[in-house]
């Protein structure tokens, strides 16, 4: 990765500011028996995150990640444009 001191300082900033997002939303996911790791976030503000427990192959994830999880960081991570899930 080819970026400036200043870039790589932004991104950690965006990637410290997500992790506090997904650490505020982490409890609701684990009282249904799941959980959540922030994988990386790209160079293009893609956020991916890795389920765990009773949220893999629950259908309702996608829901949890695009309603819950997705809308939460993008509110208060304006950097983010998406959040995916990886396997």
């Amino acid at each position: 990765m080819n970026t400036p001191p200043s870039s790589s300082n932004d991104a950690a900033s965006v990637h410290q500011r997500v992790n506090a997002v997904l650490n505020r939303i982490r409890p609701a996911v684990q009282s249904d028996g799941g959980d959540l790791e922030l994988v990386e976030v790209t160079d293009e503000g893609v956020v991916k995150i890795r389920l765990h427990g009773a949220c893999v192959g629950c259908p309702s994830s996608s829901m949890t990640l695009q309603m819950g999880i997705e809308r939460n960081v993008r509110e208060k991570v304006p950097e983010v444009v998406a959040v995916e899930q990886v396997p």
